[in-house]
């Protein structure tokens, strides 16, 4: 049974030189088969794509809001997949899911019903 567990939530004061760095740790299987993927929610609203890398190739995508001052990354040896965010806004502020995906297509990549398995949430409180 796979399980994802995300950490390194938390709240912090908005700024370029804050980063804070998501981790999700895979058990069960591997992220090396699977697609894997952050998505994030804010208080009252829809789960929304932030990035996801993919199993064949590591080919990386990100949602526009976050382009540029992210970082989405994977070890294989941790099985553990990480989402790097800089210069962290109040509107980064959300519940943000870990989720794996066995065979998804790019152009589907972003839509949160294809993938199979998600994390509890890690938290992220960003004040101005």
């Amino acid at each position: 049974q796979v399980q994802l567990v995300e950490s390194g939530g938390g709240s912090v004061q908005a700024g370029a030189g804050v980063s804070l760095r998501l981790s999700c740790v895979m058990s069960g299987r591997t992220v090396r088969e699977y697609t894997m993927a952050w998505f994030r929610q804010a208080s009252g609203k829809e789960h929304e794509f932030v990035a996801a890398i993919k199993r064949n190739g590591g080919a990386t995508f990100y949602a526009d809001s976050v382009k540029g001052r992210s970082t989405i990354s994977k070890d294989n040896s941790k099985n553990t997949v990480y989402l790097l965010l800089n210069s962290l806004k109040p509107e980064d502020t959300a519940v943000y899911y870990c989720a794996a995906a066995r065979d998804i297509i790019n152009s589907s990549i972003r839509i949160r019903s294809q993938y199979t398995y998600w994390g509890q949430g890690t938290q992220v409180t960003v004040s101005s």
